[in-house]
């Protein structure tokens, strides 16, 4: 467990040593990622940040209602080494119920559902970054496929870039 060292000055003027617990959990920024159904994008995001930058940020993610984790979205994740099948779909209501803070706020939404994209109250800062919804792709299942790694493509360069320009 990291310890910091703090000095406090007695009124004899010596500075004493002390050295306090700090849990790395409590000093990781807080990211939270938001879409409408919380099932692929956002979910991608909150996997790729723990995995790449885990050390440094605490991801998590929600929608504007809580839907079904999106199978693809799980196998092409499994296929890079990201495992979220013990992900589940969270709804923002739940993460403003549990009081939760958050240093950063990222909606993932795509353009065309941007106004229903939801919005997290709260201080931190508040990032779009829009991505489109490979769920509507039609074809076989290499097709959708395809689509859903093109989408966690972009994620996984977006997340790499923000976390190497945040850390």
């Amino acid at each position: 467990m990291p310890h910091r060292e703090i000095r406090d000055r007695p009124q004899d003027g010596i500075f004493e040593e002390k050295k306090l617990d700090i849990h790395a959990k409590d000093m990781k920024k807080k990211i939270l990622f938001v879409c409408i159904h919380n099932s692929i994008r956002s979910q991608m995001a909150e996997g790729f940040v723990n995995a790449l930058a885990g050390e440094k940020f605490e991801a998590q993610s929600a929608g504007l209602s809580a839907g079904t984790l999106n199978p693809f979205a799980v196998e092409v994740m499994k296929e890079i080494g990201i495992d979220m099948s013990h992900h589940y779909s969270k709804g923002v209501d739940d993460m403003i119920e549990s009081g939760k803070k958050f240093d950063v706020v990222v909606t993932v939404c795509d353009e065309t559902s941007a106004e229903r994209c939801p919005i997290f109250p709260g201080g931190g800062e508040k990032l779009h970054w829009g991505f489109p919804d490979p769920s509507g792709h039609p074809g076989s299942h290499e097709e959708k496929m395809k689509s859903y790694r093109k989408v966690r493509d972009m994620i996984q360069a977006k997340v790499k870039d923000w976390c190497e320009e945040t850390a």
